[in-house]
């Protein structure tokens, strides 16, 4: 059986930066754990599937380690694939996915926006195990979502200064873990790390900023905010707060087409 797959990078207007996310379209979908062997031959922190009905598309996610929910870069590559190489009609593409519905607009000038639904983080008293000495830091605010645990810390050098336990943080019981920190060039800043999911540092996470966006809006007092992911690609995102969802948007670049063989 052979198998389309492309790879972009996401959150980049330049080759070799932003988020790598692979893009497999399928006529139907494959066994589960045909599609975690793909994603884990792949190697990349998100592997999407896309399988066409009705003009719109279903998404699944798998990281190497596991599949997931919701991811942000890998929807965002697989909507410009969709819209340069495959001939999607139109400048908005729906995908169904385990998060419920989640569209993707591009406007005139390419860039894409993914409306994405907002997960407002909750302060919480007790930390977990684990987590502080994951992230090598003193104890700080902690906040939890359904996805992540996140921390915030007193500044930019802080989360650039970050060299975690990855074995430790893996201990902690969530998805990933979220340091963010109000911005030098941009209204705020993050690392992600998701040793849990087989990623110890995900590039641009566009689903942890559905986290991090109605927090840093209700602090700033402000529903438009820029955001930088401070790893060693860099990923650059504008994101809005509206209407109780998040809108991220950025580019997107083509690195390869190809076909797999199974």
């Amino acid at each position: 059986m052979t198998i389309p797959i492309y790879q972009a990078d996401a959150f980049t207007s330049a080759l070799f930066g932003g988020n790598p996310a692979a893009v497999c379209p399928l006529q139907d979908w494959l066994s589960d754990d045909l599609m975690q062997k793909i994603a884990v031959e792949n190697n990349l922190s998100e592997t999407a599937f896309l399988v066409k009905e009705n003009g719109d598309y279903h998404i699944r996610w798998f990281t190497p380690g596991t599949e997931v929910k919701l991811c942000g870069h890998a929807t965002l590559a697989s909507a410009h694939i969709l819209f340069t190489l495959l001939g999607h009609e139109g400048n908005s593409i729906t995908f169904h996915s385990k998060s419920g519905p989640l569209q993707v607009t591009r406007a005139a000038g390419g860039q894409l926006t993914l409306n994405f639904p907002a997960n407002p983080p909750e302060a919480i008293n007790e930390s977990p195990a684990g987590i502080f000495e994951g992230l090598g830091i003193e104890p700080a605010p902690v906040f939890k979502t359904s996805f992540d645990y996140m921390v915030v810390l007193p500044s930019q050098k802080m989360v650039e200064a970050l060299t975690p336990d990855f074995k430790k943080l893996a201990q902690t019981p969530c998805r990933g873990v979220i340091a963010t920190a109000a911005g030098d060039e941009a209204d705020f800043v993050s690392r992600c790390f998701y040793p849990q999911s087989g990623i110890d540092e995900d590039p641009v996470t566009g689903s942890a900023h559905t986290i991090m966006v109605p927090y840093w809006a209700g602090r700033l007092n402000k529903t438009r905010l820029k955001a930088i992911q401070l790893s060693k690609r860099r990923g650059l995102l504008d994101c809005e707060l509206k209407d109780g969802r998040v809108l991220m948007s950025g580019n997107a670049v083509t690195y390869l087409k190809g076909e797999i063989e199974v």
